[in-house]
């Protein structure tokens, strides 16, 4: 695949997600439209994989599964409800998204450097910073 096409998905996704949590009227319990919106995904990827199968039986490929994915679910549980129930508390879509992303692009370059060892650059730090500008700006 292009090195854009998983960026490019993503931040279009990231959109439509955020308009889509937006839209979700209020009266409908939290939990119950994550069943839906899960179930929707679920089905979606079944449909995938028979199309991006490489090699072996579906059994042998769900035998290669890791802890990550498995947690990867409860986090997507928390991210999808958090995002859900601010929105219904009265954020902004404007703000909702750009302040947790913000702190959750300063909380990785902390995290890269203490489980991933990576470096810390004179650029992590401006971006950090800025980060930090951003959130005091969108207060304002």
């Amino acid at each position: 695949m292009n090195y854009y096409f998983g960026i490019v998905l993503a931040i279009i996704s990231n959109v439509f997600y955020h308009i889509c949590q937006k839209s979700i009227p209020g009266h409908i319990n939290p939990f119950t439209t994550l069943v839906v919106t899960y179930f929707t995904a679920g089905i979606a990827c079944l449909v995938a994989l028979l199309f991006v199968n490489g090699h072996g039986s579906a059994l042998a490929i769900f035998k290669q599964i890791h802890w990550a994915s498995i947690a990867l679910g409860f986090s997507i549980i928390g991210l999808e409800a958090g995002f859900l129930l601010a929105y219904r508390a009265g954020w902004k879509i404007s703000l909702a998204a750009g302040i947790a992303n913000a702190i959750v692009a300063a909380l990785l370059v902390v995290i890269g450097l203490v489980f991933y060892r990576e470096q810390l650059t004179l650029q992590n730090i401006i971006g950090i910073a800025l980060c930090l500008a951003g959130l005091l700006l969108i207060q304002l």
